[in-house]
């Protein structure tokens, strides 16, 4: 691992994951945790901020320019943008099972896929997780985001009955 492409990176793509790796985290933990509470309203403002900075910051990196500077992965950041308010929105309603697939969608979508796509050969975070050792690295990686994504998925449930 070696953090110099990050460090010689442009200043929105420095931002951009000073945003998305904590919200990477925070997400995690706020999925896997008990829902409702305060600890998880206040973390969730935190992580929505994040969410909403990492959507703005990738509107200032042009590093795959199809069409006029832009890419399919912008419009992942319009969805974030647009899955940020409608889930603000539907907690202020408590329509949680709306506000849960909603933020669901933004964290697997926005940070697991996405995130994995930018470790592919190629890329700058190819480069930082895995010094250009690609394919390994990636496969490691997949790895580890199945692993991930079955814990998450398949954690004991809390039971509602009292």
């Amino acid at each position: 691992m070696s953090l110099e492409p990050l460090f010689n990176a442009p200043l929105a793509i420095q931002i951009h994951v000073l945003a998305v790796v904590p919200a990477a985290i925070l997400g995690a933990y706020l999925l896997a945790w008990p829902k409702g509470t305060p600890r998880h309203r206040l973390l969730g403002k935190f992580w929505m901020a994040l969410m909403v900075m990492t959507a703005l910051s990738s509107f200032f990196i042009h590093r795959i320019n199809l069409a006029y500077g832009f890419s399919p992965i912008h419009l992942l950041s319009v969805m974030v943008l647009v899955g940020s308010w409608r889930a603000i929105l539907a907690a202020g309603r408590h329509d949680i099972r709306t506000h849960l697939r909603v933020v669901s969608g933004m964290y697997f979508g926005g940070i697991v896929v996405a995130g994995l796509a930018t470790l592919l050969p190629g890329r700058l975070m190819n480069a930082v997780a895995f010094s250009g050792n690609g394919w390994v690295g990636l496969a490691v990686l997949g790895l580890v985001a199945a692993a991930t994504v079955g814990t998450i998925r398949f954690r004991p449930r809390r039971s509602r009955a009292a």
